[in-house]
């Protein structure tokens, strides 16, 4: 499929508005509006929702998510070169495609959405892990969002998606296991980019959950577990030592063995010792 609406090949808006990848934005641009929509149709029915892109550099994902039916897209894009093909694409989808120039991690979107609201992105390499951990992180849970459909490099997508037991299995995976339903959907080769990164990437897919899978207190649980794979070589009652006096006795308490390893514990065990702790 070249195309999926009147506009030019993605190659085409390429040249003309001579959009480079720039590496110190993470950019690596998806050329093949098959793949693009494939990945907007990995979101879910849009139809009704808005939908927050971050980076849509030249456009590739917002044309498949406006083409899949989403009411609205609000694409965030830190590279001004890319604004005049945005404009084209806003022009196409009157009143249903809103672009901000500026940095994702400074805006705040929620005065430019409107509930239900979906997140899909190809996220720049170097700001994604950190709104990922800002999504399933707010003060308020259920969050502002619906669902997330993200692309990462691979070895980050395994990483939320990881269980216990392997070196995949982090910080990451539990916070994204304690509130959403995490599934990989989607792999890409390099050959699918340009410039083609030295690494596959995948797409994957987080759904909210109404409420947490065990009760603890967010700031404690992240402490708990930030405190825990900072150190995962150790046996915890070294690595959280510094947590409590007594952590042997909590570490106990929560049913985990204080000579075990950050990566043996499950998400339930690390919920249950956020309690004593709180």
């Amino acid at each position: 499929m070249a195309q999926i609406d009147g506009l030019p090949t993605l190659s085409e808006v390429i040249r003309q508005h001579q959009l480079s990848a720039k590496k110190s934005l993470g950019q690596n641009f998806l050329l093949d509006l098959n793949l693009t929509a494939k990945i907007a149709r990995q979101a879910g029915d849009l139809t009704g929702a808005d939908v927050l892109e971050v980076g849509p550099g030249p456009g590739g994902l917002t044309r498949g998510l406006l083409a899949e039916g989403a009411r609205r897209v609000l694409a965030i894009e830190k590279d001004a070169r890319c604004l005049p093909a945005l404009a084209e694409i806003a022009e196409a989808y009157p009143g249903r495609l809103e672009v901000i120039n500026g940095d994702a991690l400074e805006i705040n979107p929620l005065a430019h959405l409107t509930a239900p609201i979906r997140v899909a992105a190809n996220l720049p390499y170097n700001v994604g892990t950190e709104l990922l951990v800002r999504w399933l992180t707010p003060p308020q849970w259920p969050p502002f969002w619906q669902s997330l459909t993200l692309m990462f490099q691979r070895e980050v997508a395994e990483r939320i998606v990881a269980q216990p037991g392997g070196k995949a299995y982090g910080r990451l995976a539990v916070l994204s296991q304690w509130r959403s339903e995490a599934r990989i959907v989607m792999e890409l080769a390099p050959e699918a980019f340009v410039p083609a990164p030295k690494v596959r990437s995948a797409v994957v897919h987080l759904e909210a959950l109404p409420a947490p899978r065990f009760p603890a207190d967010p700031a404690v649980l992240n402490r708990v577990v930030a405190a825990a794979f900072n150190q995962r070589r150790k046996m915890l009652r070294a690595g959280l030592k510094g947590l409590a006096p007594d952590i042997e006795d909590r570490l106990l308490a929560a049913g985990i063995k204080p000579t075990e390893r950050a990566e043996q514990v499950p998400l339930e065990g690390f919920c249950a010792l956020a309690r004593t702790l709180a």
